[in-house]
């Protein structure tokens, strides 16, 4: 049942090939599919453990299962966002706008959610290594989808950056491949932690610098994070959903998973303190671009910079176990992150522009659309009750409770001062003084988008108070695999 995951995508990317009138509607098809399926084998990882499929290829276990349900849910609204986003966008273009490229979008799309889920999937480091370098090959195309003079250059900066991270990166899984393979273990992420006590300490912690340094580029960490705002400034808000929601946690991801080997290998002394100083030099850094952004696309786009160093903090944070917040907060991040880019396309769609200074009064022009931003802002800010808010407190309080009052409160500061610039842009946007004549109508906004609205910020709201039994029990047991007992 595994293998269907990523063949669905597979054979409707193809399938949108032959029809452009229909690929819309097979592309949500196939993503609703692949959330079911998702879905179906979340349940068996969170009552039975590991799964494994296509002869051992591919294998599934709680943290790969949590991931795999956020990529397989924020692609779902992105499908259904994107039929009438895109529509409305080429409706506004005029005869000097280059043509976009709609008529790819759609297989691309499809290829760029196989390889991200992929990532949870594949058993194989170095599968797992391909998959994310495919994620940038597909999701450049649709980076520069407008085919104008910006869109090519962010195109281009998001694959030089990202590139050749990878390259380094790569290095780090040989170097781990070599390791692994002379424990005689297999070269999966089961395999590595039982190879990592017997490890010399250099044959984890090479590969572990350099993944932080390829990987990183990915992730967006400072200082390799330039590629991020401004691919997120041109990307259709569709796209910037799937780019920001999840892509950039796939080789986040890959930094989580090898901090248990760290910690159990005897030779490396108090590897959380990488992760603390790289979280923080982002968080601390993208809070003060918050504060001069004048995009609110950036402005989402150095939110997702912001929560990235976040996370990173948060696992070395969590040292000794408690990893809940790490994993509540990658899980979280997913959801608000996709529903702000929603918001932000649909403003972009009233005023034509993504200014924060000419799109003042967003909440009188468009009630909904200005509702949607201005919660969209909070919530990713990490305000209560909205999901974010339980995550970012539970790392604080596990800091605290650790008594790494130094790290923690640092890390309060630079969130505080985070949202506080977070909240300032968001008021710009919706209560500032408008900028458009008095008789100025808006267009009138794609009904798939606002129905996509909706379903996206179901989550950020509903997983501020509860989360369902089975997805309660899935976030403690993928917080188990990175630390020990919650």
């Amino acid at each position: 049942m595994l293998v269907l995951i990523l063949v669905i995508p597979a054979v409707v990317a193809l399938l949108t090939l032959a029809s452009r009138r229909l690929a819309p509607w097979l592309t949500l098809a196939g993503m609703l599919i692949g959330l079911g399926l998702a879905i179906v084998n979340a349940l068996r990882v969170a009552h039975g453990g590991i799964i494994h499929g296509a002869y051992g290829t591919l294998s599934l276990d709680p943290l790969g299962a949590l991931y795999l349900l956020v990529v397989a849910f924020v692609g779902v609204t992105a499908a259904l966002y994107g039929i009438g986003y895109l529509t409305a966008r080429m409706a506004e273009l005029t005869e000097d706008d280059p043509p976009p490229r709609y008529r790819q979008y759609f297989p691309l799309f499809n290829l760029f959610l196989l390889s991200i889920m992929a990532v949870p999937l594949a058993s194989n480091l170095a599968v797992i290594w391909i998959a994310i370098e495919l994620t940038t090959v597909f999701s450049a195309f649709l980076v520069a989808y407008d085919d104008g003079r910006q869109a090519l250059e962010a195109a281009w900066k998001y694959v030089a950056l990202t590139s050749m991270g990878a390259m380094i990166a790569l290095l780090g899984v040989l170097i781990l491949y070599y390791g692994i393979n002379h424990q005689g273990q297999p070269i999966t992420w089961q395999g590595l932690q039982q190879a990592a006590p017997h490890l010399p300490a250099a044959v984890l912690l090479i590969p572990f610098v350099l993944w932080l340094i390829g990987f990183g580029a990915k992730t967006g960490l400072v200082p390799l994070h330039t590629w991020l705002p401004d691919a997120h400034s041109q990307a259709p808000a569709s796209v910037c959903a799937v780019l920001s929601g999840v892509e950039v946690s796939a080789a986040l991801y890959m930094l989580l998973r090898i901090y248990p080997a760290l910690v159990a290998n005897p030779g490396i002394v108090n590897p959380e303190i990488w992760y603390l100083v790289a979280g923080l030099i982002t968080v601390a850094t993208s809070a003060f671009l918050l504060l001069q952004v004048h995009d609110y696309k950036r402005l989402f786009a150095y939110s997702t910079i912001e929560h990235m160093g976040i996370i990173l903090a948060a696992c070395g944070l969590g040292a000794g176990g408690h990893q809940l917040g790490t994993v509540y907060q990658l899980f979280a991040h997913a959801f608000t992150k996709s529903f702000c880019f929603y918001a932000a396309g649909l403003a972009t769609l009233v005023f034509g522009t993504q200014k924060i200074a000419a799109v003042g009064g967003l909440l009188g022009r468009a009630p909904v659309v200005g509702w949607a931003l201005l919660l969209g802002a909070i919530a990713i800010a990490g305000a209560p009750p909205f999901a974010l808010f339980i995550s970012e407190f539970e790392i604080l309080r596990t800091g605290f409770a650790a008594g790494q009052y130094a790290a923690t409160g640092v890390l309060t500061t630079l969130i505080v001062l985070a949202f506080v610039a977070i909240v300032y842009q968001a008021g710009r946007i919706v209560f500032g003084e408008p900028v458009v004549a008095d008789g100025y109508q808006p267009p009138p906004l794609p009904k798939t988008s606002m129905v996509a609205l909706a379903i996206a910020f179901v989550p950020v709201l509903v997983f501020g108070f509860y989360l369902p039994p089975p997805l309660m029990s899935l976030v403690h047991q993928a917080a188990l695999i990175l630390g020990g007992p919650t």
